[in-house]
């Protein structure tokens, strides 16, 4: 598989399940989509190459921190599907799931 989709799957699912766990209830997520969720992004993370990771680490880190924010708020901070996303999120979490501090790269090019 090439590279570049590598890399667009990998975005894709990581802002999906962003969306999916942002401010819902403990009663609205499946705990078993959500550990396969969480357990899959793991994995396809872990096989991109250095330099995509070293390129897109801060915006992983910004989606999936968010996404971290809204499970904490949930499940608590020990959960198992925060512990695994801490493993691939370097750096100082985003304040909460609601941190869209970032512009976008193409909003300059407007």
């Amino acid at each position: 598989m090439h590279t570049y989709q590598q890399i667009y799957e990998f975005a894709a699912s990581a802002g999906a399940f962003e969306g999916y766990v942002y401010r819902r209830s403990k009663a609205e997520i499946d705990t078993k989509t959500l550990k396969n969720w969480v357990d899959n992004l793991i994995d396809a993370y872990h096989h991109l190459p250095a330099d995509v990771i070293g390129e897109c680490q801060s915006a992983c880190n910004q989606t999936l921190g968010r996404a971290i924010k809204s499970l904490m708020a949930e499940f608590g901070e020990g959960h198992p599907a925060v512990g695994k996303l801490q493993i691939i999120v370097t750096g100082q979490l985003p304040e909460d799931p609601d941190d869209f501090q970032k512009e976008k790269w193409f909003m300059g090019h407007r």
